[in-house]
């Protein structure tokens, strides 16, 4: 096997939404050419259903994903820090690609709130997966 081609970690302030679906897109788009991580500085309990329903209607099962704490390890293992909505909570080390990227909270809102969400995390994850590839070729 390959070794992966980068490593992207998701960092939003639960951990239970945003990033968990950025996360299950990417591993389900890109399979193991990319390295997949996700974290939260506050993060929740559990994932977020409305996060799960509408991941499970593009076909992509994340109830097994649970929110996990942001680390200064899993920031620097990373190539790539996606950041949404964490602010300064998210530790920044030189030579990474940092990308923040505006979403909507999903966080007590239904499946009709996430949906749009979803979509949009997933066109900016094919985007991503674009840029990886294409640095691979360059």
């Amino acid at each position: 096997m390959n070794a992966p081609l980068a490593s992207v970690l998701f960092v939003c302030v639960h951990n239970a939404g945003r990033s968990q679906m950025a996360a299950g897109f990417l591993r389900h788009l890109a399979g193991d050419r990319v390295e997949v991580r996700s974290a939260g500085s506050v993060p929740g309990d559990r994932i977020n259903p409305s996060a799960v329903e509408a991941m499970a209607e593009a076909g992509i099962d994340i109830t097994d994903q649970k929110p996990k704490v942001l680390t200064t390890e899993a920031v620097r293992a990373s190539d790539y820090v996606i950041t949404m909505g964490c602010g300064d909570a998210c530790p920044v080390f030189p030579g990474k690609n940092y990308l923040d990227w505006a979403l909507e909270d999903p966080a007590g809102k239904g499946v009709e709130a996430a949906r749009p969400i979803r979509d949009e995390i997933r066109n900016r994850v094919e985007a991503l997966i674009a840029e990886i590839d294409a640095k691979r070729e360059a």
